[in-house]
C-alpha cells in the first residue's frame, strides 16, 4: 500500500505546486489554489462577457460592411464557423485527454477573442477571422472536460448548470454595457473594452488555472497517437440509426436544433433591421429574455419529476414552436417580446432531452449516445445559420439602415411588412413540428432499455449545452458545442 499512497502524494503535489515548469515542451503552470469548478466559471464568465460587449457594434458593422446582403452574409459567417467547430471538437476534446485541459483552455480562448481588435481596424478581416476562428471556437467543450475532472458524478450536473448560469449571467449584463458604452463614447472604446476582457481572461488561464487533468493519467510524451475515431466529427453520427429509440431521438433533435441555431445567428440584427428595434431595446430584450431561461431552468426538475422527460420534451417543443411563429409573422414589437418570452421557455428542451438520454440508456451507453446527440447539434450549429441567410435571400428580406429608418408607407418599405416579415423563422416553426410529431412517438421514460439504470432526471441529466440554457448569443458569437 506505500507506493500507492506514495504515487497519490507526489500527484497532489504536482497539482498544488505554483512554479512553472517545462515538461515535454509544453509549458505547464499550477495556478492558483487546487483545480475547482470556480476556475471554469471565470474563464467562460470573461469570454463570454468580451464578446457580450460587441453585441450591438457587431450589428452596426455587419450592416456596414454588407449593406445589401446583410443577412446572407451573416448566415454564411456563422455557418462556416459552426461547421469548423463542428469538424474540430473531437480533434480538440481527444488531444486535451492527453496533453491537458488547461493549454487547450488557453489556445481555444485566445483564438476565439482574437479577432475582436480588428473590428477597428479592418472590417473586412474581422468577419474572415471570425469564421477561420470556428477551428478553436470550442471552450465549452473543454471547460465541461475540466468540471468532469475536478467534480464526482453526483456534482456533475449542478457544476454544469453553474457554467451555463454563469454564461447567461454574462450575457445579461454585457450587451446593455456596451450599448451604454457606445452611445456615450462609439465602437472604439466599446472594442478596447472587449480586448482588455479577452486579454484578461488569457492572463488569467496562464497565471491562475491549474492544471485539472491529474499527472499520472497523462502520457510520458506527447502521448500515443490520436486515433481517427477519437478525431473524426462524424463517428457519432454513424451510429445513430443502430437503434430506432436514438435514432428518433437524434431527428427530433436535427429538426428543433436546426432552426434554433438559425435563430440565435440572427435574431438581434432581425430585429433591428427588420422589426425596428433600438440599440437599447434590444440590450434589454437579451437581459429579459437570459434572466427568464435561468428561470426556468429552477423549475425544470419539477417539471421532469411531474411530467417525465419526454413529455418536457414536448412541452419544449410546444414552446419553441410557438416562438418560431411569432417570430415569423410578428410585424409589431410587442409579438417579439411575446416572442422572446416563448423562447426562454423552450429552454428547457434540451436539458429535457440529456435527462431522457440518462434515464433510458444503460449506464455503459450514456457517453456514446449524448455524444450522438452532440453530435447532431454541432451539425446544426454550422447548417442552421447557413440555412437562414439563404432563405432571407431569397425572399429579399436584407435591409440597411436607410430602410429601417425610412418613411412608413412607401413601396421599398411596405414589402417587407407583409403577412411573412420573418420566412426562415416559419420554416422553423414547421421542422420543429416535424421534431414533435417523432419526439411523440419515444417510448416512455425507462421502458425503451432493459436494464437502464434509473435515477432521478434532475440530478442525472448533464447540460452540455451551455448556450441553450442560457437564452440567445450575440449575432456573430459562435454557438459552440458542448456547448458555443
Amino acid at each position: 500500500m506505500t507506493p500507492t499512497k506514495t504515487t497519490k502524494s507526489e500527484v497532489e503535489m504536482v497539482i498544488r505546486n505554483r512554479k512553472t515548469v517545462m515538461k515535454d515542451g509544453i509549458m505547464t503552470m499550477s495556478g492558483i489554489g487546487e483545480p475547482s469548478v470556480f476556475h471554469a466559471l471565470v474563464v467562460i464568465f470573461l469570454e463570454f462577457f468580451a464578446w457580450g460587449l460587441l453585441t450591438m457594434p457587431i450589428i452596426s458593422v455587419l450592416n456596414a460592411t454588407f449593406p445589401d446582403h446583410t443577412f446572407l452574409m451573416n448566415g454564411l459567417i456563422m455557418g462556416i464557423k459552426g461547421i469548423l467547430s463542428f469538424l474540430s471538437a473531437p480533434l480538440i476534446g481527444a488531444l486535451s485527454d492527453v496533453w491537458g485541459r488547461k493549454f487547450f483552455l488557453l489556445v481555444t480562448v485566445f483564438f476565439t477573442c482574437a479577432p475582436i481588435p480588428l473590428m477597428t481596424i479592418n472590417t473586412w478581416w474581422f468577419f474572415a477571422m471570425i469564421s477561420i476562428s470556428g477551428v478553436f471556437a470550442v471552450t465549452f467543450s473543454i471547460v465541461f472536460a475540466y468540471v468532469a475532472d475536478v467534480t464526482t458524478e453526483e456534482e456533475r450536473s449542478r457544476a454544469y448548470g453553474l457554467v451555463s448560469a454563469t454564461f447567461a449571467a454574462s450575457m445579461v449584463i454585457s450587451p446593455a454595457l456596451g450599448a451604454y458604452l457606445m452611445d456615450l463614447y462609439g465602437e472604439a472604446l466599446v472594442v478596447a473594452a472587449a480586448t482588455a476582457v479577452a486579454v484578461l481572461d488569457v492572463f488569467f488561464i496562464m497565471v491562475a488555472v491549474p492544471e485539472s487533468l491529474p499527472e499520472k493519467v497523462r502520457p510520458s510524451g506527447w502521448g500515443p497517437a490520436i486515433s481517427w475515431e477519437q478525431a473524426d466529427p462524424f463517428a457519432a453520427l454513424r451510429k445513430v440509426g443502430a437503434e430506432r429509440t436514438v435514432l428518433m431521438l437524434c431527428v427530433a433533435v436535427f429538426l428543433s436544433y436546426l432552426p434554433e441555431a438559425g435563430q440565435y445567428s440572427c435574431i438581434f440584427v432581425y430585429l433591428k433591421l427588420v422589426m425596428g428595434f433600438g440599440v437599447v431595446q434590444v440590450a434589454i430584450f437579451i437581459a429579459i429574455v437570459g434572466v427568464l431561461s435561468i428561470g426556468v431552468q429552477v423549475v425544470l426538475g419539477f417539471l421532469m419529476r411531474s411530467l417525465g422527460a419526454k413529455h418536457t420534451i414536448m412541452l419544449g417543443l410546444l414552446f419553441e414552436m410557438l416562438q418560431l411563429m411569432w417570430y415569423g409573422f410578428g410585424s409589431r414589437t410587442w409579438m417579439m417580446w411575446a416572442a422572446g418570452v416563448l423562447a426562454a421557455l423552450g429552454s428547457l428542451t434540451y436539458p429535457a432531452i440529456s435527462a431522457y438520454v440518462s434515464v433510458n440508456s444503460r449506464a455503459d451507453r450514456q457517453g456514446v449516445v449524448q455524444g450522438m446527440v452532440t453530435g447532431v447539434r454541432g451539425l446544426c450549429n454550422g447548417l442552421g445559420p447557413a440555412m437562414f441567410g439563404v432563405i432571407f435571400y431569397l425572399f429579399h428580406v436584407d435591409l440597411n439602415e436607410e430602410h429601417v429608418n425610412g418613411v412608413p408607407g412607401r413601396p421599398e418599405d411596405e414589402k417587407y411588412v407583409r403577412m411573412v416579415p420573418g420566412p426562415p423563422f416559419v420554416l422553423g416553426a414547421l421542422l420543429v413540428i416535424c421534431a414533435l410529431l417523432v419526439a411523440w412517438f419515444l417510448p416512455d421514460d425507462n421502458q425503451n432499455s432493459v436494464g437502464a439504470r434509473r435515477s432521478p432526471p434532475d440530478l442525472r441529466f448533464e447540460m452540455e449545452r451551455g448556450r441553450r440554457v442560457a437564452g440567445p448569443l450575440s449575432p456573430l458569437m459562435a454557438p459552440e458545442s458542448a456547448a458555443l
